[in-house]
This record gives structure tokens, C-alpha cells and sequence, in this order.
């Protein structure tokens, strides 16, 4: 699983011109599953997520995490993250997991980070989706996790 965090002060996500998710500070969250996922992964990446420290303390450094901020994540579902291009120009999908997989994996990543006390919007599962946001330093980080990595 992967999730590709951008820090903003402002996130939105549209579907068909109808705002479906929205928040002020805290983290724009990209997520992508693979055909390997489970529940257990979901669970320790939300938890990284939660706690990743990328907003600034008093003293400006990256020290405060979501939890310790009480900022918001905006989730939105990411095939594309597995896109691979190591051969030609065109990305091949086949590492990421087909919807009836991945839905379920993002819902328990959002609802983890929710149950670790963070406020959730998301996006719409599958939908044609329209993201605006204005990334905060800018400050983007990809985080990944596999099954060899659900224990740690």
C-alpha cells in the first residue's frame, strides 16, 4: 500500500462539480493498493500517517504530527500510484489492485485514521474526481508499506 501525502492548508475534492470531501489544514493523502494489501497494512499506514510529523513545532522545525496538530486528512483513492513505466511510455496498472480489493483496503485506511482521532474526508471510490489544493512548503512525502512491513 501507498500513500502519497502532501501537506496543505486547503484540500477539496469534487465529483461531477459537487465538493465531496474538504478540509483546511493538514494533509492531502493519495492512496494506492496493491494485490498483496490487507487489513493489517491499511492499519500501520493510517497509524504512520496519524502520527508522520511534518507540521512545524514553535521552534519551526518538523516536529507535530496530525494528532498532535488536531488538523484534518483529506483521503482520496490512487490506482495510478502503482503505475509502472520501467517499460515504454505507456504506464501498465496490473501492481494495483482491482476495485473490488482496493475499495475496502481505502475505506479501513480512512476509518483507522478516523479511529486514531484524526477528522477524515474522502474522496468518491472510483468516481472522475477533481482535486484542488495548495500544498503547505511545499512538503510532499510517499510513504509505502508491504506485507513483510505490517509487523513493524
Amino acid at each position: 500500500m501507498r500513500a502519497l501525502v502532501q501537506r496543505v492548508t486547503e484540500a477539496a475534492v469534487s465529483v461531477d462539480g459537487a465538493v465531496v470531501g474538504e478540509i483546511d489544514d493538514g494533509l492531502c493523502v493519495l492512496v494506492g493498493v496493491t494485490h498483496t494489501d490487507d487489513d493489517a497494512i491499511a492499519a500501520r499506514l493510517a497509524t504512520k500517517v496519524a502520527q508522520l510529523r511534518v507540521f512545524d513545532d514553535e521552534n519551526g522545525t518538523m516536529n507535530r504530527s496530525l494528532l498532535d496538530t488536531g488538523y484534518a486528512a483529506l483521503v482520496i483513492s490512487q490506482f495510478t500510484l502503482y503505475g509502472d513505466t520501467s517499460r515504454g511510455r505507456r504506464p501498465s496498472w496490473v501492481a494495483a489492485a482491482p476495485g473490488a480489493v482496493a475499495e475496502p483496503l481505502v475505506r479501513a485506511f480512512a476509518s483507522r485514521l478516523a479511529d486514531d482521532g484524526v477528522r477524515v474526508e474522502t474522496g468518491r471510490f472510483g468516481a472522475e474526481m477533481r482535486v484542488r489544493l495548495v500544498n503547505d512548503g511545499p512538503v510532499t512525502v510517499l510513504l509505502g508499506l508491504e506485507r513483510s512491513d505490517a509487523a513493524l
